[in-house]
């Protein structure tokens, strides 16, 4: 199975729809908010969000979020990076509540060949998140650096680093 994409696998306007998606569960929020020391009662106080909110319930903290799309996107898009560059923008368009399903997709926007090295080049893709209402949640666009195949094939093709079983 394909893990990332070389630069010359890349096509503008190309979409990739990250599979599976993802159901987010309360633990799942509640772990990311405390790993990450995010103690808004929005995201962990049940009662708060109730007695507070117009949502009447707690809401996914966006990080994460945004964080489960990233990692949804690397098999198709960023698995074979050499760096991630830059995130452009980030857009939490509506809430994630508990209990809801994040699919996502990526489309390339642009490509560009490194000026420095003639290895590797830039991809610029937007990633897009949905509910399981198909409802946009999040959209973000980010910058990665990809080798070209080149670059592969120097340091050990598909799977570099990966030993060779011994004959014990």
């Amino acid at each position: 199975m394909q893990f990332g994409r070389y630069y010359e696998e890349f096509e503008v306007g190309a979409v990739y729809k990250h599979w599976p998606g993802k159901t987010i569960t309360e633990y799942d929020d509640h772990l990311f908010c405390l790993l990450t020391m995010n103690h808004h009662p929005l995201h962990l106080d049940a009662n708060y969000a109730e007695q507070t909110t117009e949502f009447k319930r707690n809401v996914v903290v966006g990080n994460y979020v945004y964080s489960l799309l990233l990692g949804m996107s690397v098999p198709d898009v960023s698995g074979k990076a050499i760096a991630n560059l830059e995130v452009e923008s980030l857009k939490h368009v509506k809430p994630v509540f508990h209990g809801d399903t994040i699919y996502g997709e990526s489309e390339v926007l642009d490509k560009i060949e490194s000026r420095s090295r003639d290895d590797r080049g830039i991809v610029q893709v937007e990633t897009r998140g949905y509910n399981q209402e198909g409802t946009l949640v999040c959209i973000y666009r980010r910058k990665v650096m990809v080798p070209k195949r080149s670059y592969g094939d120097a340091r050990g093709g598909e799977q570099p680093g990966r030993p060779v079983p011994s004959g014990s």
